[in-house]
């Protein structure tokens, strides 16, 4: 019965994605909810030719719609809600015109602060090489305009988790096609992690739920984003993605291991970036073109190439998550931190890259 319900919730979730992204294209369209380069210039962009944006709105309403159509009401779930809605619309506010990254970064961390408040918290972390971590014995407790509050290590590690992957994973979904792919691999990988405890825990049926639901609305959104893309996902799908990732690895039990080795590839990135722009003494929010995909494209690889080798990887270290033990899977993430980040030293110190991308697609 829980896995018909939870292809249920993923064949809903992509129908309800795939058929609502055209009136979106339409609505994106009408509100200038778009992305023209040649007004908006941006140095992480790869596109040519104006481009509705507001994908989020499209892979939210998948998500949510499909979740409450099969699944009951939950104090969780409705917090995740919340907080999603809100990224949305800043979303939507930002696809409108660009805003501030600093404005970007305070919804993010109030988006993250509501559902902490709504529960969640990495209580601990497991040590691969032996014992747990018991993050919630560390805490300080204090008095804010008369309430008497408890912060523990707990809160403020999930609240880090989920702010980082809020705001990286978008940073690998410059090609067409390329985020949607691997984060619907990625949420369906967590999800059958966390079905193994849906049977034991009833709770967790909501979670494995939501994982299935997120997994759908990526792949119901996949066919209008890959090449030749018809809409991008803007900053809401982007951040989306990034956010409800981050909180299934915290709820699903599989925690921050499964997430580092199925989004090795994203997160390799994302940490050469920041040092590179700390490095040069530019804020960690400043914008360029330098991220892997870029790097694949001087190269001369074609955009549906790019994906699908995001999409490979994701699929390959997604299934090593699911029989790995723990320290199989520190190795592995090592690994491919190792390598990943040694080309990406290569392609940037080693050889020298043509100044323009290829205009070929193959």
């Amino acid at each position: 019965m829980l896995i018909l319900l939870l292809l249920l919730a993923l064949i809903l979730s992509a129908s309800i994605t795939y058929l609502t992204t055209p009136f979106v294209i339409r609505l994106a369209r009408k509100l200038q909810l778009v992305d023209d380069p040649s007004l908006r210039p941006h140095p992480a962009h790869t596109h040519k030719g104006k481009l509705p944006r507001a994908g989020g709105l499209a892979i939210f309403s998948g998500i949510f719609i499909s979740l409450f159509l099969v699944s009951a009401p939950h104090t969780i779930i409705f917090g995740i809600f919340i907080s999603a809605a809100i990224l949305v619309l800043v979303g939507i506010w930002d696809d409108r015109k660009d805003r501030s990254p600093y404005i970007r970064f305070a919804t993010n961390s109030l988006a993250t602060l509501l559902v902490i408040i709504a529960g969640i918290s990495i209580p601990y972390i497991t040590n691969p090489f032996g014992g747990i971590i018991q993050l919630d014995a560390f805490q300080v407790s204090f008095t804010l305009v008369g309430l008497p509050l408890t912060i523990t290590a707990a809160h403020v590690v999930a609240f880090l988790w989920i702010v980082w992957m809020t705001n990286i994973i978008g940073w690998s979904g410059g090609v067409d096609g390329q985020l949607p792919g691997f984060v619907s691999i990625s949420a369906f990988v967590i999800g059958l992690l966390s079905l193994r405890y849906a049977t034991v825990d009833e709770n967790q049926v909501h979670v494995t739920l939501l994982s299935f639901a997120t997994a759908g609305a990526f792949l119901g959104f996949l066919p209008w984003n890959f090449y030749p893309q018809k809409i991008m996902p803007g900053y809401g799908g982007k951040t989306l993605a990034g956010f409800l990732l981050a909180v299934l690895s915290i709820l699903s039990f599989s925690k921050l291991g499964t997430a580092l080795l199925v989004l090795v590839i994203p997160f390799t990135d994302a940490i050469f970036i920041l040092f590179q722009r700390l490095l040069s003494k530019r804020s960690p929010m400043h914008a360029s073109s330098n991220h892997l995909h870029h790097h694949l494209l001087a190269l001369g690889w074609g955009r549906r190439k790019i994906a699908v080798f995001y999409w490979i990887i994701s699929a390959l270290t997604g299934t090593a998550s699911l029989i790995l033990n723990s320290k199989q899977k520190v190795f592995v993430v090592l690994l491919v931190l190792v390598l990943t980040a040694g080309f990406i030293l290569w392609i940037n110190f080693l050889i020298k890259l043509p100044h323009k991308w290829r205009e070929e697609e193959y």
